[in-house]
């Protein structure tokens, strides 16, 4: 363990995810081994869109506050983000306690971008050179720190801010920066994760790369992460916030405590930004480790990021098998719900706590044939797999070149 400032532990979550909002409707969509993918029929309008698959999130109930006064500044992702860390709190008993505006309390949060409407009003002023439909809080919904800024400005926080805007390492970025500072005893707490709403040019991103699966008419088949007939990802949406506390002070307010996070590691490529490099990969796995101080043979699950690319499954991989071994479980959430982009790190972190909590591992769906270009890895599929690990890790990777690694302990008292 990491022997290196205060201990870091997780005393509650809030999600709101394709699959569910809660660990119970989320364990049992897992359980079902079907996926959340359906047609959005609605982006046939796209001239040149070729994927018309994705992953919305379920339908979520805001209470009365969230009324037009406390919303204004907030599009979708905002939104979600809010919505999410107020159900962390709910779930860390911190609602409402003077702890949030006493400066010891901030957030580190973030999506690979804010809300495209809004970015689409400044676009009809380039295009059209008009400010129609730019108004006060235009820029504050499409900037991409909307999601941490607006979490702040809810909860009346008043300790620090970090926006971890790198589109697919954000949550898992949000995460490893909040347990950096709460160790360094620069916060006691902070709200840690990442969101992303859905929207057509999200996709239309990955369209021009050809890595978009275009099975439109197949929804319950793809995406098919390292099968050898995948033919790209599916986007869906959400939102992830982690309450990441010093342990101390959560054991001191008798908090109950999900998991301890004893290592982050972090790197870059350095070389391309969309084709990922396994020697990196793999050396950000081995700095997770180093932070805290454990052996490879310790971690006992890998949350693969397993995104269904050609070249990012083959590397992923490479990479895992480089560290671990052919040993490894291995298994991607996102069969399941797609890529959430900025949350998909939060999201598979908090779903990987919850797993080992429960000794009950997803598989990943649709895993039906290896593409004999990935490395050899236990990969689970089936039904799953019951298994007690003491070490979990979950896995990310991001456009840039960005990687990361997060490994949590399983709580017990």
């Amino acid at each position: 363990m990491s022997m290196q400032g205060k201990r870091v532990v997780i005393t509650g979550a809030g999600a709101i995810s394709p699959l569910g909002n809660d660990w119970t409707g989320v364990q049992a969509h897992l359980r079902s081994c079907r996926n959340a993918v359906q047609r959005i029929d609605a982006w046939d309008i796209y001239d040149g869109l070729n994927t018309k698959l994705a992953a919305p999130a379920v339908d979520f109930e805001l209470p009365a506050h969230y009324n037009r006064k406390t919303t204004r500044s907030m599009g979708r992702v905002a939104l979600m983000a809010v919505r999410a860390s107020e159900l962390a709190l709910i779930d860390a008993g911190l609602l409402g306690d003077p702890l949030l505006t006493s400066g010891r309390v901030g957030v580190s949060n973030g999506s690979s971008a804010g809300t495209h409407a809004a970015m689409g009003d400044f676009g009809r002023m380039l295009n059209e050179h008009t400010t129609a439909g730019i108004n006060a809080t235009t820029y504050i919904k499409m900037m991409s720190h909307t999601a941490p800024v607006n979490i702040g400005v809810f909860f009346g926080l008043t300790g620090r801010v970090i926006t971890t805007s790198s589109a697919c390492t954000s949550g898992s970025m949000g995460i490893g920066s909040a347990y950096e500072v709460v160790r360094a005893g620069k916060q006691v707490a902070m709200l840690a994760g990442g969101s992303e709403q859905l929207d057509a040019t999200a996709s239309a991103v990955f369209d021009t790369l050809f890595a978009t699966s275009v099975r439109n008419d197949e929804p319950e088949l793809t995406p098919r992460p390292f099968d050898a007939n995948r033919d790209g990802l599916v986007l869906g949406e959400g939102a992830c916030t982690l309450l990441v506390e010093e342990l101390e002070h959560a054991q001191a307010r008798g908090a109950r405590i999900l998991a301890e996070i004893v290592g982050f590691g972090t790197n870059s490529d350095g070389a391309h930004v969309t084709q990922p490099s396994a020697d990196t990969m793999a050396q950000a796995m081995r700095l997770a480790l180093e932070d805290a101080g454990l052996p490879p043979e310790a971690i006992g699950y890998v949350n693969a990021h397993g995104t269904a690319t050609d070249h990012g499954d083959i590397a992923e991989s490479k990479a895992t098998a480089a560290v671990f071994g052919a040993r490894m479980p291995f298994s991607s959430l996102k069969s399941y719900m797609g890529h959430t982009l900025g949350a998909c790190g939060a999201l598979e972190a908090w779903m990987s706590v919850e797993m080992q909590r429960n000794d009950w591992f997803a598989p990943t769906l649709n895993l039906e044939q290896l593409d004999p270009r990935c490395a050899e890895l236990d990969f689970i599929t089936g039904q799953g797999r019951a298994l007690q690990v003491d070490y979990v890790m979950s896995n990310n990777f991001a456009f840039g070149g960005i990687n990361t690694s997060l490994i949590f302990r399983r709580w017990q008292d």
